[in-house]
């Protein structure tokens, strides 16, 4: 490449101020769009109701294309205006909240076009949050957290992404009397694709090997394609033991059986949402449901991702308001797209574990979502069996734990919100509820321990909102 160019983009993206380079930022970028692939494959199948079983009316092919695009646009505007090494894509939680209650109640309110205007109320929650990001709305909200609060959302998440790896991995699972227990199934592919995975990539990074939850990743993948050559050659008796049989493994992975494809259609759903109806008094609730969780959500990822990779400057995060900016846009341009709620995505934190430290890290993973839309078969291959992909959840969110001893401990007024926070976050299974049970004890606690002025009046405001929102609308 150009020396020139990349002269260029080393002075932008400040490599020498973050000690970072080049190379390092593209691999980051590769590990943050490895772990987030996933949605490419899990958006499609909520939105369409493939996921659930009931027809939405969404084209399946067309919300693939949207996912791939609005991702795309939307970190590459995160990692060149705001310069974060955070990528954004639609979001797990707000996609089913689309899916499950603003179509129905578009459906319920009489629209014909459910779909279509449940788009719409995306698109105006996008709006919303475009102007109080213009407004400092959102920077208020990140200046008004102490540090402790903000070093709880950091390990409250850490603890977030790692159960959610170890439930993709298969060994955390379900359970109707305690909601959720360790597997019994030892012998299950999963685990032993997870632990190839997860072996080698907390091997490598304990070396500080560059680029070792990208390794691991690689090598989960090796892993699976010569068990899924090997089963192709064992008795029948062996395959179809229950172990085996019942596993994500047999399910769910299957071998490329190409390299590049077009991409599906945009038509369906591009430029379909109905504005007009979204603004109708049903629908009005829905707004603001929209606007708190993609709110907490994003301030949550990103004081998280920024405590990760140590770009918070006293205490607070440099260049808020255009990351809030481009967090807004990536709402309204995923709605125009066809798409639900797009936002931040902790996910980033693998790549910020890997060393990236700048946008130019968001902006290769947006560019690789992109490259996604034509090589699907690969992709797929890799992003829709989870358990290749666990393992950088969890050693990333081992990683974020680290936070918790920067908390003052022996202050309960601000050691005991940021614990509510921690446990908040994977207990409620969603950052902006976890941060929700935060917001309302943290005032509280401070004013009946006799330090209500420590607590700066926007937070106070927060709680009052969250709180009718937790029991009004919620």
């Amino acid at each position: 490449m150009n020396n020139v160019f990349l002269d260029k983009i080393s002075r932008y993206f400040e490599f020498e101020l973050f000690k970072t380079n080049f190379r390092t930022e593209v691999f980051a970028g590769l590990t943050t769009f490895l772990t987030m692939a996933y949605i490419i494959f899990v958006q499609p199948a909520v939105l369409s109701g493939a996921i659930i079983g009931k027809d939405s009316g969404m084209d399946f092919g067309a919300v693939t294309t949207a996912t791939c695009l609005s991702a795309a646009i939307a970190s590459i505007i995160m990692g060149i205006y705001a310069r974060y090494p955070v990528a954004q894509a639609p979001g797990m939680g707000q996609n089913f909240f689309f899916v499950l209650s603003a179509i129905p109640a578009a459906t319920a309110a009489g629209y014909s076009n459910a779909w279509q205007t449940a788009l719409g109320v995306v698109f105006i929650s996008g709006v919303l949050f475009l102007i109080l990001s213009f407004y400092g709305v959102r920077e208020a909200v990140l200046s008004s957290l102490s540090p402790a609060f903000k070093n709880g959302i950091a390990a409250g998440i850490g603890l977030f992404i790692a159960f959610i790896g170890l439930q993709n991995a298969g060994l955390i699972i379900k359970d109707p009397s305690t909601g959720v227990k360790l597997t019994h199934n030892f012998v299950s592919p999963d685990l032993l694709i997870f632990f190839i995975g997860l072996f080698i990539a907390a091997a490598l990074h304990s070396r500080r090997v560059t680029g070792s939850i990208l390794i691991g990743i690689v090598a989960a993948t090796l892993a699976a394609i010569v068990l899924k050559i090997t089963f192709q050659f064992l008795p029948t008796s062996i395959t179809d033991v229950g172990a085996i049989k019942d596993s994500m493994f047999v399910k769910q992975f299957k071998l490329a059986t190409g390299v590049i494809s077009s991409p599906p259609s945009l038509s369906p759903t591009f430029l379909k949402l109905d504005i007009k109806s979204a603004l109708s008094v049903p629908m009005i609730p829905f707004i603001v449901v929209f606007l708190f969780m993609v709110l907490f959500d994003t301030v949550g990822t990103l004081v998280g991702v920024a405590e990760q990779a140590g770009l918070m400057k006293d205490n607070q995060l440099p260049r808020a308001k255009q990351a809030f900016v481009s967090d807004a846009l990536a709402t309204t341009i995923g709605a125009c797209l066809g798409t639900s709620t797009v936002t931040s995505y902790i996910e980033s934190a693998a790549g910020v574990e890997q060393g990236g430290r700048t946008g130019l890290t968001a902006v290769v993973a947006g560019l690789l979502f992109i490259v996604a839309m034509f090589f699907n078969p690969l992709i797929s291959m890799v992003g829709s069996y989870t358990p290749i992909t666990a393992p950088a959840l969890v050693i990333v969110g081992a990683m974020m734990m680290k936070t918790v001893s920067k908390i003052d401990w022996a202050d309960y007024s601000e050691s005991l919100p940021a614990f509510l926070v921690i446990i908040g976050i994977p207990l409620s299974y969603s950052i902006g509820d976890g941060l929700a049970i935060g917001f309302l004890s943290y005032p509280i606690i401070k004013v009946f321990a006799g330090r209500a002025r420590e607590v700066k009046p926007v937070f106070y405001i927060l709680a009052i909102l969250i709180g009718a929102y937790l029991v009004f609308i919620r």
